[in-house]
């Protein structure tokens, strides 16, 4: 699996800087560094980034997610956020802006590693879909006879009757359906809805369960240890 040739970091910290500097070189990547929004913005057009890590916490007045918002209107590029224990309920910030992934400090090297490798496949497989999904309307997706869902309301109606689901199991949904037809890994899922908490996949199986009890027509479909995927059937 190939690993990304040019990636950019936006970390304040210098030793973490030297420590992602250390690995991503050990893996052949050109590295560019930047603490601040401002001037990774001032560089990002020239040096055009494979790919992100992205601290939440940087420095300046504007932090990270912010950082990634004003990319991404721009820029098609997988991000990774950078996150520390009391990010918690920042991580909930960047559900939105569908990342890639999220490395946790402390990290391991191959923590890293795994991690971009698992961005750049989801990224490809992304790129192998785009024809399909510019067809889809941006804000509503008719996924069957049955159910549509409202991206910018987040929101599932069952034949124009909004679907009441708990908190969790609209993350799950909100994230299968920005990737409809596309199959979605368990790590991904697992830190976009519960972030630093550590969940097994029993949880997410738990989950998924749940809305397919209630939600018996809506075509969730299991990948063996892989993941999941939404199955867009209009």
């Amino acid at each position: 699996m190939s690993f990304p040739k040019k990636i950019m970091v936006v970390e304040d910290e210098v030793i973490t800087q030297r420590l992602l500097g250390d690995i991503l070189k050990q893996q052949g990547a050109e590295v560019n560094f930047f603490d601040n929004a401002v001037d990774a913005l001032a560089n990002i057009s020239d040096y055009s980034p494979d790919m992100i890590l992205m601290d939440i916490n940087i420095n300046g007045a504007v932090d990270g997610i912010q950082l990634s918002r004003k990319i991404l209107e721009k820029h098609d590029v997988p991000i990774i956020f950078i996150t520390a224990h009391d990010d918690d309920e920042t991580v909930e910030e960047t559900l939105d802006l569908s990342p890639y992934g999220f490395i946790s400090k402390p990290f391991t090297g191959k923590d890293v590693v795994i991690s971009i490798r698992i961005a750049s496949k989801m990224y490809r497989d992304n790129d192998q879909v785009k024809s399909v999904a510019t067809e889809l309307d941006p804000e509503t997706v008719v996924i069957n006879d049955k159910y549509t869902y409202v991206v910018s309301q987040m929101k599932l109606f069952e034949f124009d009757k909004p679907v009441e689901l708990t908190r969790n199991q609209n993350k799950l949904l909100f994230l299968l359906v920005k990737n409809i037809n596309m199959t979605v890994n368990y790590e991904l899922l697992i830190s976009n809805i519960w972030g630093e908490e550590e969940k097994s996949d029993s949880a997410l199986r738990t989950l998924v369960y749940s809305i397919r009890k209630s939600l018996p027509d809506l075509p969730i479909v299991s990948h063996s240890k892989v993941g999941y995927s939404l199955k867009r059937e209009k």
